[in-house]
């Protein structure tokens, strides 16, 4: 029987009030003493002359929660953490709204800051989340990262 991993996965838009409360949380671990967030929010691009009003997250989830997990662990070996955070939409995220969500808490600020620029370049690169633009005319197309 395989291993089973965190999901990480979130139906539609991240809220700001998910994040709050993920926050609010912390102020009782006294052995923190710096946060650092990463909020990733879908652009309204503008591409072959069609506005992004939304993109619709798919993944390849039991693999996509298996490299999250790897991707935790990794960064957990590599920085001196108390504790991390990983949420990622799928379905629909329309165009200002929150799509991932990493947090990541440490004793010391330095290591906030490294680790969460390693984490989220180490989602970006490794895990099998993809995105559909769908544009305000209906139309869509497979997003390309850069």
């Amino acid at each position: 029987m395989g291993t089973t991993y965190k999901n990480v996965f979130k139906q539609g838009a991240i809220s700001s009030a998910f994040i709050a409360e993920s926050i609010a949380k912390h102020q009782s671990k006294t052995g923190i003493g710096a946060h650092n967030i990463f909020l990733g929010q879908v652009r309204a691009d503008v591409v072959d002359d069609k506005k992004v009003a939304a993109i619709e997250y798919t993944a390849y989830e039991d693999m996509a929660n298996k490299k999250f997990h790897e991707i935790r662990e990794a960064t957990f070996e590599k920085f001196n953490l108390s504790c991390m955070h990983i949420y990622h939409s799928l379905g629909a995220v329309k165009s200002g709204e929150i799509c991932l969500f990493v947090f990541v808490s440490s004793p010391r600020r330095k290591e906030v800051f490294k680790a969460l620029e390693y984490v989220v370049e180490a989602i970006k690169a490794d895990v099998p989340v993809f995105g559909k633009e769908i544009f305000e005319d209906a139309s869509s197309q497979w997003k390309v990262n850069s």
